[in-house]
């Protein structure tokens, strides 16, 4: 059976990697990967908990399902708010937003 450091393992290696490519990426679709690791790793630690916690309930794999279903839509969102992105500026970078300040 794996234990429970395991999975807080990898869901902390996807979580910093997902953050460390979000701080480094200059590309919104690659900035957009990274937030959806950090939120699988929270998504990990919901069942994880659930799992080792609560074993006979299902209130972490509702949550984890209600998360799945937010960055869904958030992805969904952040994909429509790059393509417009793209079509004003002709570039996926982030130094191409940055125009819009003034």
């Amino acid at each position: 059976m794996i234990t429970v450091e395991c999975y807080f393992v990898l869901s902390a290696m996807l979580f910093f990697i997902g953050f460390f490519g979000f701080v480094t990426r200059r590309n919104l679709i690659a900035m957009l990967i990274s937030v959806e690791l950090v939120l699988n790793a929270v998504d990990l630690n919901f069942a994880v908990f659930n799992r080792f916690l609560f074993p006979g309930q299902l209130d972490g794999f509702f949550f984890t399902l209600f998360s799945i279903g937010v960055s869904a839509a958030e992805s969904a969102v952040a994909i429509a708010i790059i393509i417009n992105v793209y079509r004003n500026f002709h570039s996926d970078q982030v130094n191409s937003i940055e125009n819009m300040k003034w």
